[in-house]
């Protein structure tokens, strides 16, 4: 294998464009032009003929691209979603895809402003292997210095809510409230501004995405604003 697609080409597209180009050449799709003369652009039709198809577009296209793409696809071929969710994708996939597409489910826990040298995890399930595809991916990113965690989608979306989805939210909430620099800025407050810049780096619109396309993010808010409400009350007590 030496050639593999990318349907999508947003910010998490680049750089998983940046991460697969250390080991294979790279043909892009995106529904956009791209209009980088290093990046090799083909037409949806031609990424859909190499073995191995990432998907990296936003979760809320991502339904109808898997439609679109079940009837045109050939046997024998391996998608891999790069999505933030894990249970919707997978559902979609399964449901939609040919039983001859082999389907891994993936979650880089990294983006462009977080992807180190070292470091860097990446959750891994494998939802079909007919054509022992697998092992392959899971060591190329085992050799970029990417630590693999193998779960399934549903045990990913239950920790994710409280991991990613509160990180978010709480970014979201605290650019909101606004956080300006002074001279005597703690390590805490400091760490905060970190948060901020991490978060809301990343589009609206993958914010929404992630929590409204993982079903256990309702109950986290729900939990985290009894939280405040109950810190809120002894501190007024």
């Amino acid at each position: 294998m030496n050639k593999v697609s990318i349907i999508g080409f947003g910010r998490f597209g680049a750089m998983l464009h940046a991460l697969l180009s250390k080991g294979f050449e790279v043909d892009v799709f995106d529904k956009n032009p791209i209009n980088n003369t290093e990046i090799n652009e083909v037409s949806f039709e031609d990424a859909l003929k190499n073995e191995t198809i990432f998907i990296a577009v936003p979760i809320r296209d991502f339904e109808e691209l898997i439609i679109n793409i079940s009837d045109k696809i050939e046997s024998g071929k391996t998608l891999i979603d790069v999505c933030s969710v894990k249970v919707f994708p997978k559902k979609v996939m399964k449901d939609n895809l040919p039983t001859q597409t082999d389907i891994i489910a993936t979650h880089p826990l990294f983006g462009p402003d977080s992807l180190k040298d070292s470091g860097s995890v990446m959750t891994m399930e494998s939802v079909r292997n007919n054509f022992e595809r697998y092992d392959f991916w899971k060591n190329y990113f085992e050799s970029q210095n990417i630590t693999i965690e193998e779960i399934s989608a549903e045990e990913h979306d239950m920790m994710a809510a409280r991991s990613q989805g509160l990180t978010h939210f709480v970014g979201r909430v605290i650019d909101d409230f606004g956080t300006n620099q002074t001279r005597i800025d703690t390590e805490g407050y400091k760490a905060l501004h970190k948060l901020v810049s991490q978060t809301c780096n990343d589009t609206w619109e993958l914010f929404e995405d992630i929590q409204n396309f993982n079903p256990y993010t309702e109950k986290m808010i729900s939990e985290l604003n009894g939280s405040f409400k109950k810190i809120s009350e002894i501190i007024e007590k």
